[in-house]
């Protein structure tokens, strides 16, 4: 009966949010909290032998979504409530140095927004610097770049939420590990996000019919052409709102999460969400728990590439 009324409750508030063009920015209190942990799932979906380490990274330079320490709330409850795993959050830039993410299991890139004309976080940051010269700069910064890409190579899991695609946003390389790039997003509005195929694993926690939320509906470009990812959730380009004008796009559709594998590790982007109302909803809470034991390898899911 308990879980009946929190439902009940949580559709009520879904319905509400989706009337709502632009979410209100709630408080990251202990009331959230509680409601998020009431609603995550109970265990985890797969089995574990032990708990893996994840490292939610949210530093950013560009722009900043106030979601940011609900996300990292809200992957912490997960590994709590799982007891699948042992989260840790940082906004560090010496994290994404090798011998600290080789300490992890999964990397978290948490909306990690970068800005201007070279649209890289790791530049932005070094520049930071007093007296730092753009030679030294551009070369640690790849350096980390590289760290990233060898991680996942070599085992990692890889989830970017949201704007962590615009991490690297101008490299070719990151956006074939990541499976696309930023392009743009029209406003805020209601999406009804859909499953590219109900059967998969992955996506089991949703309906068929999938779910409505208000967010911003990304589209993309660089290796997201490729389609080397295998695409897990989908929006109608026909019924997003805004669209660039030149760019319009009245036919097919936009893909708002996928997976990948890289080497002997896994990579899965996740449009939603801007807002942190869209992780009251249980089954993207569920969603988002079972992707991160696909990235650290708990279950083995079906990858092969559309572009293949």
């Amino acid at each position: 009966m308990k879980r009946i009324v929190i439902y009940g409750i949580v559709f009520l508030t879904c319905i509400n949010f989706a009337l709502a063009q632009n979410p209100k920015e709630i408080p990251l209190d202990q009331a959230w909290k509680d409601k998020i942990s009431e609603l995550a799932p109970e265990k985890a979906t797969f089995p574990f032998k032990a708990k893996k380490k994840v490292l939610v990274f949210s530093l950013h330079t560009g722009f900043v979504h106030w979601v940011n320490p609900h996300t990292e709330a809200m992957f912490e409850i997960l590994g709590e409530k799982s007891g699948a795993f042992d989260v840790t959050s940082s906004t560090d830039i010496d994290m994404m140095e090798k011998d600290k993410l080789k300490e992890y299991d999964l990397l978290v890139l948490n909306n990690t927004n970068s800005i201007g004309t070279y649209r890289n976080l790791f530049v932005d940051k070094l520049s930071e610097t007093p007296d730092a010269d753009s030679v030294t700069v551009w070369k640690k910064a790849a350096e980390l770049e590289n760290n990233i890409i060898n991680f996942v190579k070599k085992g990692g899991g890889l989830f970017v939420i949201h704007g962590g695609n615009t991490t690297l946003n101008n490299s070719m390389e990151f956006s074939k590990l990541l499976g696309g790039s930023f392009d743009y997003h029209p406003k805020q509005q209601a999406i009804q996000v859909r499953l590219v195929d109900p059967e998969h694993p992955l996506v089991q926690a949703f309906p068929s019919e999938g779910f409505n939320h208000v967010d911003e509906p990304y589209f993309y470009k660089n290796a997201y052409e490729l389609m080397d990812f295998k695409p897990l959730l989908y929006f109608n380009n026909a019924e997003i709102e805004g669209q660039k004008k030149g760019q319009e796009l009245t036919e097919g559709v936009t893909y708002a999460a996928w997976i990948r594998q890289e080497g002997k590790g896994h990579v899965l982007y996740c449009s939603p969400s801007h807002n942190a109302q869209s992780f009251e909803n249980p089954d993207l809470l569920q969603f988002i728990l079972d992707g991160m034991q696909y990235l650290v390898g708990d279950v083995e899911v079906d990858e092969t590439p559309i572009g293949r």
